[in-house]
């Protein structure tokens, strides 16, 4: 699909200058990134023209899983391969908030990557955590710090490296369990499990398969009514975005292709499908080749936030009308026209 239209660019800045530590920068001194494309006309019921797409912090291996934390009104975000979580705010800026995040063992040669990767906020104000170095589902508290794991293993087998985590108000967990932390992928000698899965950990502590046939599920998402769970396939070969209908117990009862980006996956797009986020009227803003695509409720494409490189995952914060984006080396924000569900305000 081509665009019908650009918006009118933003400045593109260099990714260079030292944000990535100390006190917090002054709007007027955060770079404009990057640029908007309008694939659709319902584009700019979502987004302004002019919108600025601000760098807050840099200098990260690779940003994901970002978290607003409402109570505190603060960024939580990994940073997978140095096995750290960072805290950033307006008011106080950079700040190292987890060392190490996930694996914290003797020194191993199994793991591609040790640290912790998507991140999501509970209303009690802990927050879930897709332990990727860890193998595990866990939960903690940001006030101690300390670390719950739920679930490590399906049917007595270890999970390969869980990546990105949503949940239900009823407390139903949905992850996706990729084989990205284990060197080797899926020809690790660790990787217990056939496949790459979808789950469900119940509030009895009971997991349930929802999808073995994605070759690398990744991000998640629900929607607004919560009957439909939105995942994302990071495989160039393949890339979609999966919507599934749920029933009240969050059983499967029917799946289908929500969205394809097979036609901008190129190397003047960086990224493929990742993670993701549902505004509360249904808008869904999903991470892919070329930046943060935009879709509607019923899957056209809109358009398309761009940061000049690959953005691994996003969340809505502060009032809920700002979208952070975690995007390879570095973090940024937006202001939308929509807003976030109401966890993230």
């Amino acid at each position: 699909m081509q665009p019908f239209r650009p918006f009118s660019g933003l400045l593109c800045a260099a990714l260079l200058g030292g944000c990535a530590g100390g006190a917090a920068m002054s709007d007027s001194e955060r770079p404009a990134i990057g640029a908007l494309t309008a694939y659709a006309p319902g584009f700019e019921a979502v987004i302004a023209s002019d919108a600025k797409i601000e760098r807050l912090a840099e200098g990260f291996t690779w940003a994901e899983g970002p978290a607003w934390l409402a109570d505190g009104g603060y960024l939580l975000f990994t940073d997978v391969p140095e096995n750290r979580i960072h805290r950033w705010s307006d008011a106080d800026g950079l700040s190292v908030f987890l060392e190490p995040s996930g694996y914290d063992g003797p020194p191993t040669d199994v793991l591609r990557e040790a640290g912790a990767n998507g991140l999501h906020a509970e209303p009690s104000g802990t927050v879930l955590l897709a332990d990727s170095g860890s193998r595990t589902l866990a939960r903690f508290d940001p006030r101690t710090k300390q670390k719950t794991v739920l679930a490590r293993a399906f049917d007595g087998r270890r999970f390969n490296s869980p990546n990105d985590v949503v949940r239900r108000s009823d407390g139903a967990i949905f992850f996706t369990d990729p084989p990205y932390g284990l060197k080797d992928l899926d020809e690790s000698p660790v990787k217990e499990l056939p496949f790459n899965g979808v789950y469900r950990l119940d509030t009895d502590g009971r997991v349930h398969l929802l999808d073995d046939g994605l070759t690398r599920p990744n991000g998640i998402a629900l929607s607004p009514d919560e009957r439909t769970l939105y995942v994302a396939n990071s495989d160039p070969g393949r890339a979609i975005w999966m919507a599934y209908a749920l029933d009240a117990e969050g059983a499967v009862t029917s799946r289908r292709v929500f969205a394809d980006a097979g036609d901008l996956v190129g190397d003047d797009a960086p990224g493929l499908p990742d993670g993701m986020t549902v505004a509360d009227d249904g808008t869904v803003l999903a991470t892919g080749p070329g930046g943060v695509l935009v879709f509607a409720p019923d899957g056209t494409r809109l358009g398309r936030i761009e940061t000049g490189t690959a953005v691994a995952n996003v969340t809505f914060g502060d009032d809920g009308r700002t979208l952070y984006l975690a995007s390879d080396s570095f973090v940024a924000r937006v202001r939308m026209k929509i807003a976030g569900p109401a966890t993230s305000r």
